[in-house]
């Protein structure tokens, strides 16, 4: 694709959810069988979250706590694919569409491997961009910290947009 006369903006995203019982876990769009899932006000899509967070930081609009409150019952147990779907409207609004997101998910457990390709098109297909501009990673923390001893699961997103907002003179 040739990208002249185009505007980038780039964006990195962090969530983090602690692990707790009774509740299901979500990543990436993906329920996963486990002893445990993350505690929030919406689903706790950890994966979901950090790449939403990531889009609204390289739009300079803050972050999904702003957007979407947990204050606010109207996202209790909130679909996070859907919620990312209206990040992903707010996106094209502004004239821009994603190049390529690259995300990293922490967890200690479960194993995540298994489960990467159907998240990545989870989330290619919420923010309307190919499977391929979509990178998943899971990682460990061989037993340290939070992560590691299994109390929590992390997610770092970086994504890179590009285009021609309507009322950014083209140079």
């Amino acid at each position: 694709m040739n990208f002249e006369g185009f505007f980038f903006r780039v964006g990195h995203g962090y969530d983090v959810h602690r692990l707790k019982e009774g509740r299901r876990l979500i990543i990436g769009g993906v329920e996963l069988e486990y002893e445990k899932g993350l505690d929030g006000h919406s689903d706790a899509d950890v994966l979901v979250h950090a790449v939403m967070d990531a889009v609204l930081g390289a739009l300079g609009e803050g972050d999904i706590g702003r957007l979407f409150p947990d204050s606010d019952d109207e996202y209790l147990n909130a679909d996070s694919l859907e919620l990312a779907k209206r990040v992903a409207a707010l996106m094209r609004e502004r004239g821009y569409s994603v190049v390529n997101i690259d995300a990293t998910v922490i967890a200690q457990a479960p194993r995540l491997a298994p489960f990467v390709a159907q998240m990545r098109e989870n989330i290619a297909r919420a923010f309307s961009c190919a499977v391929d501009t979509v990178n998943v990673k899971a990682t460990t923390e061989e037993r340290l910290g939070f992560t590691g001893e299994g109390l929590g699961i992390a997610a770092h997103a970086v994504v890179l947009l590009a285009g021609r907002p309507a009322d950014t003179p083209v140079m």
